[in-house]
């Protein structure tokens, strides 16, 4: 049985290192249909030192990344703190991805910083995190996460494109939920734009003024991205040697990143005969990008409100929270490539519970 109403806090670091996203979200469950609403938002961006800390924290030592664990946490949980103060707003339970450092399904294994057990400490809120190292257990990707809460939050649209460091999908087909990611998006525009110590190319400005390069787009539409996730791992062995080896002009490689990324998601649509598609994600605001998919694509694109857009995420891990604490799946085999579905998430237990005694 579900109670009434729930408040949820869902926490979300994404790969294009934007920001921390928090979103409060209240989930209600009748007749076995859950609907939400969102309380308050807020992103707060990361300063220099932390996204120097979570982009290259990998190359460091076993010792400084669990240093960084930690105070990555402690960094999280006071962040909420703030929140929840200047909002005037109590939670039930933190719903909290991390931010992926590590992500190896093949090796039998994934990574998210950002310690659950020293957000619950610092806020005192129970407080669930590591929702993908079971599904790896099984056998799975680990990923994408998001798609139960496509089909049961956003069930009006036929697909969901979350346009972030990466572009991914889900869609509802056979009677089962398919989901995967589809190739590398803000992460490529990103690092371009960082050569020139600009954080994104608002709205496309320098992309739209560039040149698409055949053969460089050529390499890219060569790559294979068969498997279900993309990771840092693989922009970084595959992409990115592409990337750095071409010497044209800045604008032109952006140009060429988009026309690849639009030229993918559009064969991903097309192929499975989707007829329409719902849009979030940062790349929403890259209004070459969106020329380019709509150029390719003459399906319906929909473009939902601000928050959508930048919280859908974080809402959406705030409802893996809701069905990891009634004890119902929350990860897809169907999607991940797991043996089975499962219930992911481990829980730590804040001061808003009390401890019994035997």
């Amino acid at each position: 049985m579900y109670p009434k109403s729930y408040k949820i806090i869902g926490v979300m670091s994404g790969t294009s290192l934007d920001g921390l996203d928090l979103s409060l979200c209240e989930f209600k469950t009748e007749n076995e249909v859950t609907t939400f609403e969102v309380l308050n938002t807020e992103t707060i961006s990361y300063q220099p030192i932390w996204k120097d800390n979570l982009r290259e924290i990998y190359k460091d030592s076993a010792e400084n990344y669990f240093k960084l664990h930690g105070l990555f946490g402690a960094f999280i949980g006071e962040q909420i703190n703030s929140f929840l103060h200047k909002n005037n707003q109590t939670t039930v339970y933190i719903a909290s991805h991390g931010h992926t450092i590590f992500h190896q399904p093949a090796s039998g294994f994934t990574s998210q910083i950002g310690c659950g057990a020293t957000i619950a400490a610092t806020t005192g809120i129970a407080t669930i995190s590591d929702f993908r190292s079971l599904d790896v257990a099984l056998k799975g990707q680990g990923a994408p996460l998001v798609p139960i809460g496509d089909r049961d939050l956003f069930r009006d649209y036929e697909s969901c494109l979350n346009m972030g460091g990466i572009a991914n999908i889900s869609f509802h087909k056979n009677h089962k939920t398919e989901a995967f990611d589809i190739c590398i998006a803000n992460m490529a525009l990103n690092y371009l734009s960082e050569t020139i110590d600009l954080p994104f190319d608002k709205h496309g400005k320098m992309a739209s003024t560039g040149v698409v390069e055949e053969q460089l787009l050529k390499q890219f539409l060569n790559l294979h991205t068969a498997h279900q996730s993309i990771g840092r791992e693989w922009f970084e062995s595959h992409f990115l040697p592409i990337l750095n080896n071409s010497l044209i002009a800045l604008n032109h490689k952006m140009a060429t990143c988009v026309e690849y990324i639009a030229i993918q998601i559009t064969d991903v649509l097309l192929k499975n005969q989707l007829q329409s598609v719902f849009i979030t994600g940062g790349g929403v605001y890259h209004l070459h990008l969106i020329e380019r998919l709509k150029f390719h694509y003459n399906g319906k694109i929909h473009i939902p409100s601000d928050e959508i857009i930048q919280f859908k995420e974080a809402i959406i891990f705030a409802y893996l929270g809701y069905l990891r604490i009634h004890e119902h799946v929350n990860t897809l085999s169907s999607v991940t490539k797991a043996v089975k579905d499962s219930v992911g998430g481990c829980v730590y237990l804040g001061n808003n519970y009390k401890i019994k005694n035997n």
